[in-house]
């Protein structure tokens, strides 16, 4: 039976692959129904900057999870085609780590979610209060 380390699976494969998050676009300009352009926030400022690392970081941890579960999945396939008895019995455990997983994946999703929608609505209302005072 082949054993594998909770961890060394996925951070091996996020090592290997490149990030295909990008930076955000520069700013961009937004025209409202009364015709007045307004310009999003600089996205260089420290709280741009940190707020983007903060999704990335939290989407590299989804990917991380998820490629944990991937490996996984073939240990799990792979004890099922030996029929060796331990295999089968340590399966169980893998598939309840599997579960725990992906309730853990739709927990980082919901708070992902979550950030960008509090996010999203502050930089409205801001926008919002600062259209009214011009």
């Amino acid at each position: 039976m082949t054993t594998l380390d909770s961890s060394s699976a996925a951070e091996s494969t996020m090592e290997e692959q490149p990030s295909n998050l990008q930076q955000p676009p520069s700013a961009v300009n937004h025209r409202r129904g009364d015709g007045v352009d307004i310009s999003d926030e600089d996205p260089d400022t420290e709280e741009s900057q940190a707020l983007w690392s903060s999704f990335t970081n939290g989407f590299r941890e989804v990917q991380s999870v998820l490629d944990r579960n991937r490996a996984l999945i073939q240990q799990v396939n792979e004890n099922h085609r030996s029929k060796n008895h331990e295999n089968m019995v340590s399966n169980v455990a893998l598939i309840q780590e599997i579960n725990n997983n992906v309730s853990r994946i739709v927990s980082l999703y919901s708070d992902l979610s979550s950030n960008f929608s509090s996010v999203f609505h502050q930089r409205k209302s801001e926008t919002d209060a600062d259209y009214m005072n011009s």
